[in-house]
């Protein structure tokens, strides 16, 4: 079995796990209070196979618990979970809330009041790290510019990084947004998280709320859509990338065959994702959506995740999952017609680009959701160096605050040292240039320097 253990913190982490487990039940055939409808009921879809075993641990008495664990520092919105459709669905114990609030501050939820609550944490993650036979990773929801969501999360994946050194620690991070934040100080707080990240996680997969709001309004008409929408939405992407690992396919993935062929350096770990077809389902009846009409949906930037352009940079390496009715031969076609454009480029050191994966399982949506049933999807999961563009923006935020030293005191008043707001801000700007530097040409005479710094 190749299971993995979702860890969902913080506001941002929680809100989306609920949509990601919404839609794994529906994909698994499992109704909200953990059973499954026994096979002869004339539901032919749930035959006998164990695809749900990545995610889910079946208990004695027959029913699927998901193999996750729920945690905010303070109770809200764990609550909702306690009282909603799912809350026969989780294990008491996966739902960890705080009685106090990390209130936006990275130092609350990394050193006073994360601290107090990190070791139950870790033990209820031990608990079912034990019932599995081959666990692959841990995957991480969280939000970058959230207290908990980044205070709490570097704090926990440090602590992953000692007690399960080779697993794979897979993020899926909600960005701050260049116009639309809900925190002052979200620009410190996501250059800490940064910070911290860089070392103690293998790839964080980025969206960002402003790219979603303007998918929801542009493709689906929503005109002022909800976080559950934007949730929704996410939630589809993250059933691609981890449908290889649950159901048959043609050409599969695991968790770190995807991130050998996404990541070129350690720290260049940060790849964007986009996805085809968005389409509401009044509008679904009137589109072919072949496979070569996906594929270069894909490459246009309305349908990246992520407020960021890849035309002004160069892509490094691309992943490719398609799922539902797709043949290779269309695919290989597909690939040959994205190569000949010329607003796609690659770095001149990447010469195939391309890592394919194949899934049998065509995409489910919620009933009474947003988006249309379709035969076939498509999630691109690229790196490349407009991503840059993010840090720099990030970077000019933190400066303007910092200069004046604003808002600083909340962060030392906890425990915090000054000195380590400078040293996330240096690693960030170290980022930018590392990624600077992927995109400029490699120069006869340099290269050899360069590959000499790197070892």
């Amino acid at each position: 079995m190749r299971e993995c253990l979702t860890i969902h913190v913080g506001q941002a982490g929680v809100q989306l796990g609920n949509a990601c487990w919404e839609l794994f039940c529906l994909e698994h055939g499992i109704q909200p209070n953990g059973q499954k409808p026994s096979v002869g009921d004339g539901d032919d879809d749930y035959s006998d196979d164990d695809s749900y075993g990545t995610f889910f641990t079946e208990t004695g008495a027959g029913k699927y618990v998901p193999r996750a664990v729920f945690l905010d520092l303070e109770p809200t919105v764990i609550d909702e979970i306690r009282t909603g459709t799912y809350r026969q669905l989780f294990h008491p114990e996966q739902l960890i809330s705080g009685k106090e609030d990390a209130a936006n501050n990275y130092a609350r939820g990394h050193y006073t009041v994360g601290k107090e609550v990190v070791d139950l944490v870790l033990d209820r993650l031990r608990k079912q790290a034990d019932q599995c036979t081959g666990l692959q990773g841990f995957m991480v929801f969280h939000a970058f510019g959230g207290g908990t969501g980044g205070g709490f999360a570097s704090l926990l994946l440090e602590r992953l990084s000692v007690d399960y050194g080779r697993k794979a620690k897979v993020l899926f991070s909600v960005y701050p947004s260049p116009q639309c934040s809900t925190a002052v100080v979200e620009p410190y707080n996501a250059t800490l998280t940064s910070h911290s990240m860089l070392e103690h996680s293998d790839v964080a997969f980025m969206v960002d709320n402003e790219a979603l709001y303007d998918i929801c309004r542009r493709n689906l008409d929503i005109e002022r859509p909800t976080y559950t929408n934007l949730n929704r939405l996410v939630s589809q992407v993250i059933s691609s990338i981890t449908a290889s690992l649950r159901f048959d396919g043609q050409i599969n993935v695991d968790m770190t065959s995807f991130q050998t062929n996404l990541v070129p350096y350690p720290r260049i770990s940060f790849p964007l994702c986009s996805y085809a077809p968005i389409i509401a389902a009044e509008k679904a009846y009137h589109e072919q959506l072949s496979v070569s009409e996906i594929t270069s949906a894909v490459f246009e930037p309305a349908t990246m995740m992520l407020k960021c352009d890849p035309r002004h940079g160069k892509y490094m390496a691309c992943v490719l999952m398609y799922r539902g009715d797709v043949v290779p031969k269309d695919v290989n076609s597909s690939i040959a017609s994205v190569k000949s454009k010329r607003t796609i480029q690659f770095v001149d050191w990447c010469p195939t680009a391309f890592k394919v994966s194949i899934n049998n399982q065509p995409p489910t949506v919620v009933p009474g959701g947003d988006l249309a049933k379709v035969q076939r999807a498509l999630l691109m999961i690229s790196n490349t160096t407009a991503i840059g563009e993010l840090s720099g923006r990030l970077d000019h935020k933190f400066d303007l605050m910092y200069s004046k030293r604003a808002f600083v005191h909340w962060y030392v008043g906890e425990g915090m040292e000054e000195g380590e707001f400078s040293e996330a801000r240096e690693d960030l700007a170290a980022l930018e240039k590392d990624y600077h530097e992927v995109a400029a040409e490699t120069l006869e005479g340099e290269g050899e320097e360069e590959d000499m710094e790197e070892y």
